[in-house]
């Protein structure tokens, strides 16, 4: 290896590495302050809980009512995401194994999506809403986060299956598959590591999304979390540790759901990489 090479990589992992520390400290002591009385926190930010205190998630569980708020973000998350990723899949499988006329401009109008601010439509998504009289409603929500996510799913899943060899359908034609079994049986399955990405990175966006669900949603049995955990700060505003505590249950599924989708989006990193 030479001077040059090195040179760049240490560059690289340094970057990376304070890059790295600089998302997961403020993380780590959200969860430390978590756990602390009020007493603690006031006398030092930084130190370390003299003993756990997990009547504080119990209590920021029953104040900001995340019973309610923690299920609404649930059903709304994963219908978005589970319509978002079929008809994104179902549309990436045509637009790369299939050849037709409107084939560029169908993709063309996909990739323009992607430069359309999102929060700039707030306001005709409100009217078109109201015509519906979807307004708070969770369709009001599901309807948006999967319009606006197409585009991005789109584009990733179909620029990963233009790479499969033809193979694999004429090999499942000879065995009297149709389009639809093909598409299930053996498209589906090798786009797993790109599935991952987008699954991970729609679950992240509609979990977190606050502005949308802040004008369209206004029964209170019907707010998701991020809505919730506004009205908790504004309620317990003196109690740091409260909310802290809030904070981090909001961020528990985040963890778990990267987590299970680790090994599929390690190994969709690497095939591209393999691939460039």
């Amino acid at each position: 290896m030479n001077r040059k090479s090195l040179g760049f990589r240490i560059f690289a992992y340094t970057f990376l590495s304070l890059f790295a520390i600089m998302n997961i400290v403020p993380l780590f002591w959200m969860v430390v302050n978590s756990f602390k009385t009020e007493q603690e926190y006031a006398v030092n930010p930084f130190s370390l809980p003299e003993t756990l205190q997990f009547s504080n998630y119990a209590e920021a569980w029953k104040i900001a009512n995340m019973n309610v708020y923690f299920l609404n973000s649930l059903f709304v998350t994963f219908a978005s995401l589970i319509v978002t990723v079929l008809l994104g899949a179902l549309a990436s499988y045509f637009l790369s194994r299939f050849e037709f006329k409107l084939r560029g401009l169908t993709y063309g109008v996909f990739l323009l999506g992607m430069l359309v601010p999102i929060h700039a439509t707030l306001i005709p998504i409100f009217l078109i809403m109201q015509k519906l009289h979807f307004l708070d409603t969770h369709l009001s929500l599901i309807l948006p986060y999967t319009a606006f996510h197409l585009s991005l799913t789109i584009i990733i899943l179909e620029g990963f299956m233009r790479g499969f060899p033809k193979d694999l359908e004429e090999s499942g034609v000879m065995d009297g598959a149709g389009i639809f079994r093909i598409f299930w049986s053996i498209i589906l399955p090798i786009t797993r590591p790109a599935m991952a990405t987008v699954i991970i990175l729609n679950f992240i966006y509609n979990w977190n999304e606050y502005l949308f669900a802040l004008v369209l949603i206004s029964s209170s049995e019907l707010k998701t979390l991020p809505l919730g955990l506004a009205n908790f700060v504004g309620i317990e505003t003196a109690s740091l540790t409260l909310q802290m505590s809030a904070l981090t249950m909001a961020l528990i599924p985040i963890v778990i759901f990267y987590l299970l989708l680790q090994k599929q989006l390690v190994t969709g990193m690497t095939a591209g990489a393999v691939k460039g």
